[in-house]
């Protein structure tokens, strides 16, 4: 059983609101915090009535309407970052996916929160020990990766950096396990485990239809009728979103120089018109 029950999420955009209604379901008391008010409001208003959100849960009878209330009154969101972290047991960061964003933010929280409390970055690529170097604390720095949705996906990275003490890998676990989650540990290296080879796919899947040698719909068949997938790469790139999945592209290309990680022109395109995926309605498929 998880003695530490107070958890901040810091950054409540499509990924940190996913992350705190799991928090929330499972009896942590959640502190989220964003500097927008607007990304507040939407946040709350994704965790009840999003595709995740617990009026569906509660539509398709996996929780009472009374549960719904109670999972929603754990939730507590503030664009103050020190109401969020001041008491907090741990701290699950998931601001944007930029280094420079989440060193300043790392710094911030490490000054602001108890000096015994863990923090957890959910970065999907970035370095866990470059993190930890900005606080006091590296060895109570770890990846905890979440995957989204949130709320579906079983599978959380936990990642040791060069510092991390064996204490805040347990706690990152047991956390996972509290969470009916399916934690694997992991080095500090690019993309770590499931992105080093899940983007290696997408990314084929994205310069196959960029070629012309088959529709997205076809190649996204091929992965889902021939591997067994759940959904096609390119089904999978647009529900992660191509802001994201581009993000992480250039950063594990960056540190690792693989050619096989050079976004392909059509993703920075389809960033560049505004195309994100599902959030936007428009990807490599229309919504």
């Amino acid at each position: 059983m998880v003695k530490s029950q107070k958890v901040a999420i810091v950054g409540f955009g499509t990924m940190g609101s996913g992350v705190a209604q799991v928090f929330a379901q499972y009896g942590f008391n959640v502190t989220a915090y964003t500097r927008s008010q607007s990304t507040l409001e939407r946040s709350l208003d994704l965790i009840q009535n999003g595709q995740f959100g617990l009026k569906k849960l509660v539509s398709k009878a996996k929780i009472t309407e009374e549960q719904a209330k109670e999972i929603l009154s754990r939730i507590k969101a503030t664009t103050d970052l020190r109401e969020a972290v001041k008491d907090a047991d741990f701290i699950v960061e998931t601001v944007a996916e930029d280094v420079n964003v989440k060193k300043k933010i790392f710094s911030e929280i490490d000054s602001l929160s108890p000096e015994n409390a863990f923090i957890f970055s959910n970065t999907s690529s970035l370095s866990i020990t470059t993190l930890a170097a900005t606080t006091k604390r590296p060895e109570r720095v770890a990846g905890m990766h979440f995957f989204n949705p949130a709320q579906v996906m079983k599978l959380v990275e936990i990642v040791r950096g060069l510092r991390t003490s064996d204490e805040t890998i347990e706690k990152a676990k047991e956390v996972a396990i509290k969470l009916e989650k399916v934690p694997i540990v992991c080095k500090d290296v690019p993309g770590f485990v499931a992105n080093r080879i899940g983007i290696l796919a997408i990314l084929e899947g994205i310069r196959l239809y960029e070629q012309g040698i088959a529709s997205a719909e076809d190649i996204d068949k091929a992965m889902k009728f021939g591997f067994n997938w759940p959904m096609g790469p390119l089904e999978l790139a647009d529900l992660i979103g191509l802001d994201v999945l581009l993000s992480i592209a250039e950063s594990i290309y960056r540190d690792l120089g693989s050619p096989s990680f050079i976004p392909p022109l059509i993703l920075k395109q389809l960033v560049e018109a505004g195309f994100l995926g599902r959030k936007t309605q428009k990807g490599f498929y229309i919504y």
